[in-house]
């Protein structure tokens, strides 16, 4: 077995072939926010939850991934921009696929906008974090959205299917991206893309609006879920993870999540 294979089996679940994702990135690009000022003791509740890997920046090995208690995947997030920059949607590499290694991680990660201005130069970095990748038998997972001034409407099954692609074709192992908002589009968007992928979180919302999002988006083909704020910002993630964990591996239904949420 490759050294990428045996590192995907760290961020996804040997039985399954699913995967739970905590994104951990937005430190970098909205500062800091609950959930994340103590990002040790959020790793230790979605670990506990049963997340199958937390994703975030430098910042995560450095100060929150202490793999302690339950162990959890490590994904680092090579690129960033913030939320006060000219254009948010350009994405800049800010650390390397050796880099990661170094620390520890598992998979590593960039973001790419399509429709962006700066579109070009982030799939020129994508394809290069890529080649990069299969040098050092490194996952890599692509956030593939579509955003920018010529999107109309970022959730359509053309738009997100053509992003889901891309990435695939450029080399991610993952793709991350939107759900389209049912089972049967979404299925066009799975059954086109050659690799994984798995459905963002979206919006802080309510419980019974985002479990009903994993539901659909696993009906819809979708390998698991990459959930940051609906996970760790909620006022018990472990609680959370583990209700999404039946859907994701277990095959329950929102309903019968939302009652273990309760219980």
């Amino acid at each position: 077995m490759r050294g990428k294979q045996i590192r995907l089996e760290r961020i996804m679940d040997r039985n399954t072939g699913r995967t739970i994702i905590v994104p951990m990135d937005h430190g970098v690009t909205a500062g800091p926010m609950p959930g994340l000022i103590d990002m040790g003791r959020t790793v230790d509740l979605v670990a506990e939850g049963g997340a199958n890997a937390v994703l975030g920046h430098l910042g995560l090995p450095l100060y929150g991934h202490r793999r302690w208690g339950r162990d959890i995947g490590l994904i680092l997030h090579l690129s960033a921009s913030t939320s006060a920059g000219p254009d948010p949607n350009e994405k800049v590499i800010v650390n390397t696929v050796t880099n990661a290694l170094k620390m520890g991680a598992d998979a590593v990660s960039v973001h790419i906008n399509i429709g962006a201005a700066s579109e070009a130069k982030m799939l020129a970095d994508l394809g290069r974090v890529a080649v990069e990748c299969m040098e050092w038998g490194m996952p890599l997972l692509a956030m593939m959205y579509p955003r920018g001034p010529k999107i109309d409407d970022e959730k359509s099954v053309e738009m997100v299917s053509l992003a889901a692609r891309a990435g695939a074709e450029l080399g991610a192992d993952i793709i991350k991206t939107v759900y389209t908002g049912d089972p049967d589009t979404f299925k066009e968007v799975t059954l086109g893309c050659p690799v994984p992928v798995v459905v963002a979180g979206g919006s802080k919302t309510d419980d019974a609006a985002t479990l009903a999002l994993i539901e659909g988006a696993m009906e819809g083909g979708a390998a698991g879920i990459s959930i940051g704020r609906n996970a760790f910002q909620h006022p018990h993630p472990d609680r959370f993870v583990r209700a999404a964990a039946a859907i994701v591996h277990g095959g329950k239904s929102a309903e019968e999540a939302m009652e273990m949420m309760k219980e």
